[in-house]
């Protein structure tokens, strides 16, 4: 009953009825996973107990992006992303501000000295490529960058062309960082969905759907009318979330180090 009431309070606040999904589906939308492989191998693990357990007629699983960057284990997350799907899902895997960054890296090798201080050189030393640890010589960042060409599995190079900028089910709207306040989402552009914060997530009015985003961390997963964030900070706190929308309703689904429960805050 109170859970009906919340949904229906925050219909009013979008200025309609609740948000919901297609009849018949189920949506997973996971957070920022950031090089934690380790967190991405159990959630999947207990999103596909969870599905079991519940049957639909169709789950898809939301990738929010920020695969990369900052964790130890960019390479296998990669792997995991680009081989074997759990039977009975559909995919949509969206591009973060983390796949833009590495991909610039790959055309160029000047990038590098930015990117390597936000997360690129644990990417790097996860393909085995560690020298840039001791110095920022151009000349260095080349032969990096051509380290890495030589290394990176083609299956990974496709996979990160081939990321979308946004997704959009019934009455949700999923991007890596947000929306522009005031500007239709068929029109969002891919430097705010990639990066927005400011004015995205102090903004108080409808963006005509639900947006479902990551990029800002938090210790918890935000619930606003108008947006929910589930970068819990997997690389920072060990927690690593996934949201779960039906019908009306919306749950979590959460792995981590260590027994911590979960909570979101309002």
């Amino acid at each position: 009953m109170i859970g009906g009431l919340l949904n229906r309070l925050k219909g009013a606040f979008q200025g309609g009825e609740p948000a919901s999904v297609p009849e018949g589906m189920r949506i997973y939308a996971v957070g920022d996973i950031h090089g934690r492989d380790d967190l991405l191998a159990r959630l999947l693990g207990q999103i596909e107990a969870d599905a079991r357990s519940r049957p639909a007629q169709r789950n898809l699983l939301i990738f929010l992006g920020d695969y990369v960057d900052r964790g130890l284990q960019s390479k296998a997350v990669l792997d995991r992303l680009t081989g074997a799907r759990l039977p009975g899902f559909e995919y949509v895997f969206l591009k973060g501000n983390h796949e833009q960054a590495m991909l610039q890296f790959l055309e160029d090798a000047a990038f590098g000295k930015t990117w390597k201080y936000y997360g690129g050189l644990e990417t790097l030393h996860s393909y085995g490529i560690t020298e840039l640890t001791r110095t920022d010589d151009p000349a260095a960042f080349e032969r990096a960058r051509e380290r890495f060409i030589d290394v990176l599995p083609a299956s990974h190079l496709n996979f990160l062309k081939s990321l979308e900028l946004f997704a959009a089910f019934g009455g949700y709207f999923f991007a890596h960082a947000g929306v522009r306040p005031g500007v239709p989402l068929h029109r969002q552009i891919e430097e705010d969905l990639l990066w927005i914060r400011e004015g995205f997530l102090d903004s108080d009015r409808s963006f005509g759907k639900i947006v479902v985003h990551g990029h800002t961390p938090r210790e918890e997963a935000v619930i606003k009318p108008n947006r929910i964030g589930v970068d819990t900070g997997a690389y920072m706190t060990g927690v690593l979330t996934a949201v779960v929308l039906e019908g009306t309703s919306h749950r979590f689904v959460q792995t981590c180090d260590a027994e911590v429960p979960l909570a979101a805050t309002g």
